[in-house]
């Protein structure tokens, strides 16, 4: 570990990522919802593993792409989550390395084994993802590590881990240790399904702990269970100091107390994979955050992000996005 600054430490779910592009029929056949997250035991795990065709394998989890995301924009970032001492365990540590974030959290040396995400995709872009949590769901208070979450400007919690009460309590801990240094706390909401289950206490984070707030139209109206965008607005600005709001292809919306500013989507060429959308406009927001920009221009470099992630297969981007969002904001 070094003593430098970092711009953010992103705090999640440390999963392994297996994507492969099939048929509808597949999808039923295997009784699954279209388009949403399911999560699997280790049995269901290996055997839908073993009935898939050969696909991409990456390290990721949301926080984890998010990261990838900050060091492909040029930001110095760590990444905190739990993993197996095993083979996708291994996998995870070097890739998540390999992207240029910095990962010290400890294997675990027993329990259940490195978490993977088995995601499959539609010819119409939309991703059914079947999650074996393993080892991720153990990271505990005690995998904080407190100069860490103090070397950086944000820290950034993955919504998906917010289940079991080791995990609250691990988030507790960071956003305590993040305040207590005067650095800032962001938590994405991550899925409808996470704010159904946890609505009250995801309140309650939000409103006694959280500095800067990512979801998307259904996140918010379900936590603040209203059936309009625009009222679900009114609640979240009196709880969040920032809060940037994804609309797919009606652009973003940030709001911060009186400030508020609506940003159009990016151009894109096709919506091949929707994947790692929400993550990556998170690390364009919070790229453009910690450089100091305003507001406005946070939510600008999100949309390109986001809409490069979108043209591919995969959470992560394929081009060097630094570039990317240079050559896009100069046009």
């Amino acid at each position: 570990m070094t003593d430098s600054l970092l711009d953010v430490v992103c705090v999640g779910n440390a999963i392994v990522d297996v994507l492969v592009q099939t048929e509808d029929a597949v999808i039923a056949e295997h009784g699954m919802v279209k388009g949403t997250m399911a999560l699997i035991d280790a049995e269901q795990a290996e055997a839908l593993y073993a009935a898939m065709p050969q696909g991409i394998e990456t390290s990721g989890g949301s926080a984890g792409n998010t990261a990838a995301g900050l060091a492909s924009l040029g930001a110095r970032c760590a990444f905190i989550g739990k993993v197996r001492d095993d083979q996708l365990g291994n996998v995870f540590a070097q890739d998540i390395r390999a992207v240029g974030a910095e990962f010290t959290t400890p294997a675990a040396t027993d329990g259940p084994p490195t978490a993977r995400c088995l995601i499959l995709i539609t010819p119409d872009a939309e991703r059914t993802m079947n999650t074996f949590l393993g080892a991720s769901v153990n990271l505990g208070p005690e995998d904080i590590d407190e100069e860490l979450i103090a070397r950086a400007q944000v820290t950034y919690l993955e919504g998906y881990l917010w289940d079991r009460e080791a995990a609250k309590a691990a988030f507790h801990r960071a956003a305590g240790f993040a305040h207590a240094h005067d650095r800032m706390v962001s938590l994405s909401l991550s899925d409808p399904f996470c704010v159904d289950r946890h609505r009250e206490s995801f309140r309650e984070l939000v409103r006694d702990h959280v500095d800067i707030l990512f979801a998307n139209e259904d996140e918010i109206t379900s936590l603040y269970e209203v059936d309009d965008f625009d009222a679900a607005v009114q609640h979240v600005r009196l709880d969040c100091r920032v809060t940037a709001l994804t609309r797919s292809e009606k652009g973003a919306v940030v709001v911060s107390g009186d400030e508020v500013h609506i940003v159009d989507a990016a151009p894109f060429s096709a919506i091949v994979d929707t994947t790692g959308a929400g993550d990556q406009f998170a690390a364009g927001f919070l790229r453009g955050f910690t450089l100091g920009d305003d507001l406005a221009a946070c939510p600008r470099i999100g949309a390109i992000t986001a809409a490069e992630v979108i043209d591919h297969v995969g959470p992560r981007p394929q081009v060097n996005l630094a570039e990317l969002v240079a050559a896009r904001l100069a046009d």
